[in-house]
């Protein structure tokens, strides 16, 4: 019986999908046809409503050829038979009304002008309303019947797509045309929308939402308000949290605009719209100031800052950018994406690929001059704590060293600005990358207090979202594999920028340096780990497994904290700071060294570096990085003894 079921389905669909696939003229013709012969018999409909018998008198067949000739010409011209059954709109009911209105006065004038006086009046306006209901009905009912049977099957994902506006509408038609998701609600505020339909689809409010959900077996929303403030976004994903629905979002219209994507290309929730702040937008003065028509350098250009530097900077037309990264494929992929913008954008910037490191001053000192580069951004750095943690020596080598290499380099060479993108593990560090890039700092407050032409400054943030490393693209892909979700610590905060805007924010304020700055990004408040996690964990259709509910999906597993890693991170090193002319970017006073002691704990430095020895490194990084103390496997700050400081 259950093949026989299956069989019968799968021969209706069948027939439906071709159905479906007939050439647009076929199908114009057959339904041109069907109501060629279905407005007569309404006709006759009428008469025999109108005098209460089955078989009514007529007094003149003519109506019965007029109600076709009149009624499918307007029909056809008012573009009734161009709409897509499978898409029609509520517009459509405003052609029928126009359509059969004017028919009806046609027929009446026709009667009236030929003194036919044998068809009662009523009979017109009875066969008025019956055409209306019938063209409307008609094409509403096979609507929802191709709907039903081309998408209601076990492989399409019910949806509820949260804003009946234009965005959602225009998602709600995308969506018909696809066979991946097919929507049964519309979510709206709008109480005015509410109850209502809208293209066959209704309206609910977040009052009946759980409800309506749950009988419709939907397990995912849509978000298509892409122009809703981030702080708002935030508010509706923490209600829809608690649903156990996954919330997926559409793209910016500007990316549909531009033809990158189509308003139909979901994707999960972005990060951003989980942490609320609003992105400010950059300052195009500062953003071109030490950019345009210049020639421009970024070290570690293959990575996750560097090559988002490299995006924002050929958006400013820079005469050349030089791509300085020791990576090849990195490189190979960097160029490659960034000429086929170049071209696509119509840009005259030249791009120049090298292959390299930054411990070679003769080599980036050749590679400056060789291109006449003005500005620098130094992004080439060992950044992933644990591994850094583990090989010191490398971490000294290419932070502190390379930093040092490159700054010597550019500044022999004649460029203008070098701009060290640094971050806040710098900040009283208790971890040997932290300590190292504070050094970093350190060799280029020196080097601008020394004296020079460079203008030599540094700009200091947080975690930047979905870089590698990042906390977020790993939660998705444990999330996705089913967990479980690793967290080091319970109450682990960090600050969250996205990449792009971190890149801006790092131009801009490297094009407001005098010198010796250390410029310090606003990443608003921190976040705590443990809540991004659950919220990730929910608004992708899972719940979170802990001890309130044992039966959840995905678990949360604290490992502990890594070597060296904080509970929390900071920005400042003392109090003592002050705004700029850009609302996101801070200036920190901070006490630095002289010249003449860098110089001799660089010394000290390589020394250590030729004989490998390890402990030396460290105890040179505890003497010169203020603040530095490093933190025991447990995750505790260890505190050192006056003679341990001096070793």
């Amino acid at each position: 019986m259950n093949n026989l079921k299956l069989k019968t389905e799968g021969q209706l669909r069948a027939f439906n999908q071709w159905l479906v696939a007939l050439p647009r003229t076929v199908k114009r013709e057959m339904l041109l046809v069907a109501d060629g012969v279905m407005l007569p018999l309404l006709l006759y409909l009428a008469y025999a409503i109108r005098l209460g018998v089955l078989q009514p008198y007529i007094g003149t067949w003519v109506l019965f050829w007029l109600v076709s000739l009149i009624t499918l010409p307007l029909l056809y011209m008012a573009g009734f038979y161009r709409a897509v059954v499978r898409f029609i709109g509520s517009e459509m009911a405003w052609t029928i009304l126009v359509c059969t209105s004017i028919a009806t006065l046609a027929m009446t004038a026709v009667l009236y002008m030929a003194r036919i006086d044998s068809v009662p009046r009523s009979v017109l306006i009875i066969f008025w309303a019956l055409a209306m209901l019938y063209l409307g009905g008609s094409r509403f009912l096979a609507r929802r019947y191709l709907l039903w049977s081309l998408y209601g099957r076990v492989d399409h994902i019910p949806v509820a797509i949260y804003g009946a506006g234009d965005c959602g509408l225009q998602l709600a038609f995308g969506l018909l045309q696809t066979s991946a998701y097919v929507p049964y609600l519309f979510i709206d505020d709008n109480p005015r929308l509410q109850g209502s339909l809208i293209q066959g689809i209704r309206v609910v409010g977040r009052k009946n939402l759980e409800r309506a959900l749950s009988r419709h077996g939907i397990q995912t929303v849509l978000l298509a308000m892409p122009s809703l403030s981030r702080w708002r976004r935030r508010k509706i994903l923490a209600e829809l949290e608690t649903l156990g629905v996954r919330v997926k979002r559409v793209p910016d219209l500007s990316e549909v605009v531009a033809g990158r994507t189509r308003i139909e290309d979901v994707h999960d929730v972005d990060i951003m719209d989980l942490l609320g702040r609003e992105p400010v937008p950059p300052d195009t003065i500062l953003l071109r100031a030490s950019v345009y028509g210049r020639s421009v350098m970024v070290t570690g250009a293959g990575g996750s800052i560097g090559s988002e530097l490299c995006r924002q900077i050929v958006a400013q037309e820079p005469s050349c950018l030089v791509l300085f990264e020791r990576n090849e494929y990195s490189l190979y992929a960097l160029e490659r994406e960034l000429r086929h913008w170049l071209r696509a954008h119509d840009r005259q910037t030249r791009l120049v690929k090298v292959l390299g490191s930054v411990v070679r001053r003769g080599h980036v000192e050749s590679i400056c001059r060789a291109h006449e580069v003005k500005t620098v951004f130094h992004a080439a750095a060992y950044k992933h704590v644990p591994i850094v943690e583990d090989n010191p020596a490398a971490g000294v080598g290419n932070n502190i060293l390379g930093t040092l290499h490159a700054a010597l380099a550019a500044e022999a060479a004649g460029v203008e600005r070098f701009v060290l993108v640094s971050t806040d593990k710098a900040v009283r560090p208790t971890n040997v990358m932290g300590a190292t890039k504070r050094f970093a700092e350190l060799v280029l407050q020196a080097m601008a207090a020394r004296g020079s032409d460079t203008i030599f400054t540094m700009v200091r943030f947080g975690n930047v979202l979905d870089s590698s490393g990042s906390v977020v693209p790993l939660f998705r892909k444990q999330i996705l594999a089913g967990g479980p979700v690793t967290l080091t610590h319970q109450h682990i905060t960090r600050y969250f920028m996205t990449i792009p805007e971190a890149a801006q924010l790092v131009i801009q304020a490297g094009a407001m340096a005098h010198g010796g700055e250390v410029f310090v990004l606003n990443m608003g408040e921190p976040i705590e780990i443990h809540s991004l996690a659950c919220s990730m964990i929910r608004l992708m259709g899972f719940s979170v497994r802990d001890d309130d509910n044992p039966d959840g999906d995905i678990e949360i597993r604290i490992t502990g904290l890594r070597p060296g890693e904080k509970l929390y991170e900071e920005l400042l090193i003392g109090k003592n700071s002050s705004g700029t002319h850009h609302p996101m970017v801070m200036q920190s006073h901070e006490i630095y060294l002289p010249w003449t002691t860098i110089a001799a704990a660089v010394a000290a430095l390589r020394t250590a570096l030729q004989q490998d020895d390890v402990p030396t490194l460290l105890g040179l990084l505890r003497e010169y990085v203020n603040g530095y103390q490093p933190a025991s496997a447990s995750g505790k700050v260890v505190l050192l003894s006056k003679e341990q400081k001096r070793a």
